[in-house]
């Protein structure tokens, strides 16, 4: 089985409130051991006058969040995953990282949304911590190798939560049977006449693998109004 490297690729919020994946993406050397994916609910509890204890109502859902480590080697006993790829000191890669999670990016006036992918997870958010822990040194102090900790918090567009919140609705319109030959932008754009849909409705079905659509599976496209 081809190995599949964790991916973490900035994308940009269309003002219409789709998104367009960027082209630059930084992969990681060595796959986590474990990420940990938190979802969060949130409650009133505030007590009212004379009752005996406090009841939860439902607020709202926070944002779900994920947090993972990986490993910035820079010794060449990991081999770059392209055989005429030349391999990076730690210093490079962890600015290569920077540039694409946490780097002030002018234009946007803010910092990146990541997209990460690797196997079964597909997050779309923005970066909330990093901390980098060296822990291999070359003899002038050089760092060799490094641990990052990485944690990021879920970010949706305007037409995501529009989504999101019709996931349940009656009104649902469209359950379209996937047939052979469909791709999920061509989708997209005969439902919503815009392609770049496609990565919402990946959350929102749940696909496992987003690029590869399995004919008679039904896929359910919610009202964007």
């Amino acid at each position: 089985m081809e190995k599949t490297q964790l991916t973490l690729t900035p994308y940009k919020v269309e003002t219409n409130g789709s998104i367009s994946i960027g082209k630059r993406s930084f992969s990681v050397m060595i796959n986590p051991a474990e990420f940990t994916h938190t979802y969060a609910i949130r409650y009133d509890t505030k007590e009212a006058f004379g009752r005996a204890g406090p009841y939860a109502r439902f607020s709202s859902v926070n944002p779900d969040k994920v947090q993972f480590a990986i490993i910035v080697d820079g010794t060449g006993a990991v081999p770059p995953s392209s055989p005429n790829a030349v391999p990076k000191d730690v210093k490079t890669q962890l600015t290569d990282l920077r540039a694409v999670v946490y780097d002030y990016v002018g234009v946007q006036h803010q910092p990146n949304h990541v997209r990460i992918l690797w196997g079964t997870l597909i997050f779309f958010g923005r970066l909330e911590s990093m901390s980098t822990q060296y822990t291999l040194f070359k003899p002038n102090g050089d760092p060799l190798r490094a641990k990052v900790n990485l944690g990021f918090v879920g970010s949706m567009s305007k037409s995501e939560e529009r989504l999101v919140a019709n996931r349940s609705s009656p009104d649902l319109s469209h359950v379209v049977l996937v047939k052979q030959g469909d791709t999920l932008p061509l989708l997209c754009h005969g439902i919503y006449g815009d392609p770049g849909y496609y990565a919402e409705v990946a959350r929102i079905n749940n696909l496992v693998d987003f690029r590869t659509l399995e004919p008679g599976a039904r896929l359910r496209f919610p009202p964007l109004e």
